[in-house]
């Protein structure tokens, strides 16, 4: 039989063969693409499976090739990395202006492991009702400023008091496999239930005390929307380490600079002080927004580290 995992408990997996969702785990262990993996299956894969005898459970004897992934480096283990989810349509970022704060700094570094795999990615303001100030409504300026000419959305909502949240957001939805991640506390789970009620997944308040999200979602998980689609919620995600990037091809994963790449002096340019550098002219005369371009040198460095 062949199903997609729509959810992963670290040892079972739950598995939607056509109209059957069956329990089933894992036969031996998988190597996979020269990846060490803490979880060697991701809400999201296509895998073969037959049904124990005797048994309403089955067992996943191989994992079928994925279209993509978005993957990140491991929070416990050295070396190891995290596949959030495969097999998708799309990307959708949740963030915050406050209670918790999400950095550009995180947004970057979650767009390049989208674009790394082509997956298109959308970027969603939540907690709109809460907005006060200069300092967020100038940081709300810079989110539209920076990422829509880039060709991200951003849509701005208030999942907890938004009437029309469906209607505004089915269009980017609606036949579509789309993951929605971010860090806790940014109402992914309340923006869920919003779309599918049935989903009724738990919510909690923000910590008083820290001011940071509190985990509420515990696997990962995938749903249904009655339109056509489907949702994958994911646990809340501090820090977002992408995987090991050549200094040369970093660059690719910025669509504003990608789009000036091989006019440079040299071929293998980094982009920071080699003559001749077209990205860094651009970056002068106003084309590529210097708040991404200090995420690139930061990502940039933050791999040299790694070498």
């Amino acid at each position: 039989m062949k199903g997609r995992v729509i959810k992963s408990t670290g040892s079972w997996y739950l598995v939607k063969v056509e109209e059957l969702v069956i329990s089933a785990r894992l036969k031996g262990k998988f190597k996979q693409e020269d990846l060490k993996l803490t979880n060697p299956i991701a809400v999201g894969d296509w895998v073969e499976l037959e049904k124990e005898e005797g048994q309403e459970t089955a067992v996943i004897q191989d994992i079928l090739p994925r279209e993509n992934y978005v993957i990140r480096k491991s929070t416990r283990k050295q070396h190891f990395s995290h596949i959030i989810a495969s097999n998708l349509d799309q990307a959708i970022l949740v963030i915050t202006m406050k209670k918790p704060r999400t950095s550009l700094g995180f947004i970057d570094r979650f767009l390049v492991s989208t674009e790394s795999f082509g997956i298109p990615a959308i970027l969603v303001v939540n907690k709109m009702d809460q907005l006060e100030g200069e300092d967020e409504t100038s940081w709300l300026q810079d989110i539209h400023e920076i990422y829509e000419p880039l060709g991200y959305p951003v849509l701005e909502v208030s999942a907890l008091k938004d009437q029309d949240l469906k209607s505004k957001f089915l269009p980017y939805i609606q036949g579509k496999s789309s993951l929605i991640s971010g860090h806790s506390g940014v109402g992914k789970s309340t923006l869920l239930n919003a779309l599918i009620p049935e989903a009724k997944q738990d919510t909690k308040e923000i910590s008083g005390y820290s001011a940071k999200g509190v985990h509420t979602t515990t696997f990962a998980e995938m749903f249904f929307l009655p339109e056509g689609g489907d949702l994958i919620d994911t646990p809340g995600i501090k820090e977002f380490g992408i995987l090991d990037v050549e200094e040369f091809e970093l660059s690719h994963y910025f669509p504003e600079m990608r789009q000036f790449l091989g006019e440079c002096k040299y071929n293998n340019c980094t982009h920071v002080n080699e003559p001749g550098c077209v990205v860094v002219q651009k970056l002068e005369e106003g084309y590529i927004h210097p708040y991404r371009y200090q995420s690139y040198l930061n990502i940039l460095h933050e791999e040299d580290s790694h070498r």
